[in-house]
């Protein structure tokens, strides 16, 4: 366990995920205990700091405390072309002109598998809520990895998986026309490790929605592996559900963390802004 900075307040949620931060909003700007935050990230995997209430300029300046703020994966391009500091992550295409891909947010994914090197992690604040859904989850596949039985460890070893937008696509179209499965296979696919090697010496599973196949094995026994450890990683104590309420912010672990929001309403007015930290390794 980390010992933090005395000028912000922890609390687990569970045992194998989850903390509370409790600070003021001019210690979090000030960035003096930026070192403490990522510290309790990586060994917590998600954060939740009830109430800050940030606005965007608050929310971007807290992110670019804790790493680099990556922006090439952040939203679409605005009418100069450059990309967005803050991706409004909503359903309604009159806020979010991509916004009916995000339906397959509903599905527990890593984002960037499709690149070398994915996102450090992500930061959520709530903005507007549905009545009813919304909630998020995240699930810790370094837990999960770590509490495999050795036999299973050793039957991963070496295996590797082509992650692919056509196999995301296919969760909220299973029957997609040839033109949509078509610009979904556009998306150029990726092979990584099964099990992702950290520098730090950790080892955490690189599964979810985006997971087509492994490589080299049949279709069925490919399917059986994957949707197996899905399932193993996203047991009760793996996860945490986090119920928003307005002004909250969540930061997780994107390296070693699934996540997936529980399904509501397009229409409902579902609001939530999202900045990123820059990803520092590739997964090997």
């Amino acid at each position: 366990m980390i010992t933090v900075d005395a000028a912000i307040g922890t609390r687990e949620l569970k045992p194998d995920i989850g903390t509370v931060v409790e600070a003021d909003v001019a210690t979090l700007l000030s960035g003096t205990a930026a070192g403490d935050i990522r510290a309790l990230l990586e060994e917590r995997s998600v954060l939740v700091f009830p109430g800050l209430g940030f606005d965007d300029q608050r929310q971007i300046a807290f992110t670019q405390t804790l790493g680099v703020q990556a922006f090439e994966n952040n939203g679409v391009p605005q009418a100069n072309g450059e990309k967005q500091a803050i991706f409004k992550v909503s359903l309604d295409p009159s806020v979010n002109p991509i916004g009916e891909y995000l339906k397959t947010s509903f599905f527990w994914h890593l984002d960037g598998t499709m690149h070398e090197v994915p996102i450090l992690a992500s930061l959520l604040s709530a903005r507007h809520l549905p009545p009813e859904g919304g909630a998020t989850e995240w699930a810790n596949t370094f837990a999960a990895y770590d509490a495999l039985p050795a036999s299973d460890k050793a039957a991963l070893e070496g295996l590797r998986v082509v992650y692919a937008n056509w196999a995301l696509q296919r969760f909220v179209n299973p029957e997609p026309s040839y033109e949509a499965f078509a610009a979904a296979r556009s998306v150029p696919a990726r092979e990584h490790p099964l099990v992702w090697k950290h520098r730090s010496g950790r080892n955490s599973l690189v599964i979810g929605s985006t997971a087509a196949y492994v490589v080299g094995m049949e279709a069925a026994d490919s399917m059986d592996l994957l949707v197996r450890l899905r399932d193993w990683a996203t047991q009760p104590q793996f996860v945490y559900r986090h119920e928003w309420k307005v002004g909250d912010l969540v930061m997780w672990d994107n390296t070693g963390t699934l996540h997936r929001a529980i399904p509501y309403d397009g229409a409902s007015g579902r609001l939530l802004h999202r900045t990123m930290l820059q990803g520092e390794e590739p997964i090997a």
